[in-house]
């Protein structure tokens, strides 16, 4: 039976539903902004997987958060996220140094949301195989600032106040990192025909058993760096210089049944687009085994990363089953 209301009294269902529908305006901010959280992390972190559990540990600090006193909810959250961001940073330098050979970032598939905006070179550039792995040579701070500012644009004056620093000592880290990354690294913008055709030529040159096709592909002080994470064999240190990589990648590519044996059969080659960038898919009864981005200057091949850690290839598995079938560039290696 219902009560009598008393003047004063509070309508407890009342106020249940206008929490409910403050709760549920919250979460739909919240998600408003999760995928540009998600690619700020994932450039960040060089990882997925990492990626994702930072942005749910902000998800988790703004459902705890008094939300009338948060004037800018988007500064909030990226704020969280980049100082949770930064303590993972620290962390992972000394997890990597424990690592089983050459350490990679996490390769994603075209489309992968995680890759975040890519209307300009500059955004391309930052999520590319190439960058991500020197980004690795920049302190937290300098990384922080460079993909906040090259990637997302934020100005200078919100950057510092993320990071509790002052604008001018803000500008003068992002110099300090793009100088830090600028000596290795050359931008060369090929549209997307040219990348394929240039990969279909790459594998056709490692499947030849000859090193000159190669060669003629690579640039003189190409380098090629493998993560295997102890879960694959692969190569522990760079390989440098034309002929080097070239003999590298025949061995490589040299279909044996041992080969066959540790990769669990044998595998169809793709064409594919990684990173924003051109790309060799190997896929085995659905699964990605590897991937080997190709980073290109002038047309040329001026750095191979191949992923084979099974690890870090579950989510870009998971992408390419989703993916209309397409032709193999090599149906059974």
């Amino acid at each position: 039976m219902k009560r009598n209301s008393r003047p004063g009294d509070i309508d407890c269902g009342t106020v249940d539903r206008a929490a409910a529908s403050s709760g549920g305006r919250d979460a739909e901010l919240f998600e408003r902004s999760r995928n540009r959280l998600e690619a700020i992390a994932y450039r960040l972190l060089g990882s997925a997987g990492d990626a994702e559990d930072a942005v749910q540990d902000t998800y988790l600090r703004w459902h705890a958060a008094a939300r009338d006193r948060i004037e800018n909810p988007e500064a909030w959250l990226t704020k969280v996220l980049t100082n949770l961001c930064l303590n993972q940073l620290t962390s992972a330098r000394a997890r990597r140094e424990t690592y089983v050979g050459q350490w990679l970032p996490e390769p994603l598939l075209a489309g992968d949301r995680m890759l975040g905006p890519a209307d300009t070179a500059e955004q391309k550039d930052t999520v590319s195989m190439a960058l991500l792995t020197l980004l690795e040579r920049l302190s937290p701070n300098e990384r922080v600032v460079y993909v906040l500012r090259e990637a997302f644009g934020y100005p200078h004056r919100e950057i510092a106040g993320i990071l509790g620093l002052t604008e001018s000592n803000c500008q003068q880290i992002h110099r300090r990192a793009r100088q830090h990354l600028a000596a290795d690294r050359v931008r060369t913008d090929i549209d997307a025909v040219t990348a394929a055709t240039i990969t279909e030529h790459f594998v056709a040159a490692a499947l030849s058993g000859d090193t000159e096709p190669l060669v003629a592909m690579l640039t003189a002080d190409v380098v090629s760096i493998a993560d295997g994470g102890g879960r694959m064999p692969a190569r522990r240190g760079p390989v440098t210089g034309a002929a080097a990589v070239a003999r590298y990648l025949r061995g490589l590519f040299r279909p044996t049944d041992s080969k066959r044996a540790v990769i669990g059969g044998s595998p169809a080659l793709y064409a594919a687009v990684v990173n924003g960038g051109p790309a060799v898919l190997v896929e085995l009864d659905g699964r990605v085994v590897g991937v080997v981005c190709l980073d290109l200057r002038d047309r040329r091949v001026a750095g191979l990363h191949l992923q084979v850690n099974p690890d870090k290839l579950e989510r870009i598995t998971r992408s390419w089953a989703a993916t209309t079938p397409r032709e193999p560039l090599v149906a059974r290696w």
